[in-house]
């Protein structure tokens, strides 16, 4: 392998390692606080990429129909919640159902509505960008740097505001949060938009890098699961090592096997790791 083509797999797997975060972030705020195993998340995240097709349709361009679909996707976690979640908080396993269950009917509606192919989405940067003696995509380049502001804004947001103060408070010791007067349902469905929109935002942001089809979701579902075991369930920084140990593996080994072979790889990486420590590479002994 040349310079020239091992730099842009790295770029390319920085790229996936960010997005992933996206979705294992807003995956880990709905189980840290709500410990709702949302199913339905892969399914938030095609919502994303279908809402921006659907804003292209219309004639919108394709940053305000970036924003459109966060906003959209935030709303539909938001009836999600009103409807169906908060009736489930002290049943955590019957979420799984709950979610796998909104997660097929999103699927087939998408279908119904778009058919079973793929949808493509205008490129909004169609230009290269020449540094480091390589060309690379100039749209590649802002998923990176939104990816990066978007994850640093959402720890921000919950290390550093009075919003995050009750959330991990609320995480650490739900009934003594409740009794010192913190609104717990209130910062529940807060949450599960908050995760939503997350999701549908990265969803948005790779529309136009990747075929919009029913199954799109799936693809990044398992993979943010297992950053978040591998990495561990009670840490917000787990997250970040998790994600990179996932992504970073899924996008060398695909590169040096196949797609294929890198699954298989991964897959079983992660199961030695959550062997040999289960409470994740950075997660603490209970």
């Amino acid at each position: 392998m040349d310079f020239t083509s091992f730099l842009i797999q790295v770029l390319n797997g920085f790229n996936l390692i960010l997005i992933l975060l996206l979705v294992a972030l807003g995956l880990v705020i709905i189980f840290g606080l709500m410990q709702v195993i949302n199913m339905a998340h892969g399914e938030f995240f095609l919502l994303g990429a279908y809402t921006v097709v659907m804003a292209q349709w219309g004639g919108l361009n394709f940053w305000v129909a970036l924003l459109f679909s966060t906003f959209i996707v935030a709303v539909v976690g938001l009836m999600v919640e009103f409807f169906c979640i908060r009736y489930l908080y002290d049943r955590p396993m019957d979420t799984i159902l709950a979610t796998w269950g909104i997660s097929i009917g999103i699927k087939q509606l998408i279908i119904l509505v778009f058919g079973p192919g793929g949808q493509m989405v205008t490129h909004p940067l169609p230009t290269m960008v020449r540094f480091l003696g390589i060309e690379y995509p100039a749209y590649r380049l802002f998923t990176m740097a939104a990816s990066i502001l978007i994850i640093l804004f959402t720890f921000y947001v919950l290390l550093r505001t009075d919003y995050g103060l009750k959330a991990r408070a609320v995480i650490a010791n739900r009934n003594m949060a409740s009794a010192l007067g913190i609104n717990t349902r209130k910062m529940y469905r807060m949450s599960f938009v908050f995760g939503s929109a997350l999701s549908g935002l990265a969803g948005g942001i790779m529309s136009p890098l990747m075929s919009v089809d029913p199954q799109m979701g799936l693809g990044y579902l398992i993979p943010a699961f297992l950053a978040i075991i591998v990495g561990g369930m009670g840490t917000l920084y787990g997250v970040l090592g998790g994600g990179a140990v996932i992504g970073g593996a899924d996008s060398v080994f695909s590169y040096l096997i196949s797609p294929v072979g890198a699954q298989i790889i991964v897959f079983s990486m992660a199961i030695v790791l959550i062997r040999l420590r289960p409470q994740g590479m950075f997660g603490k002994r209970s």
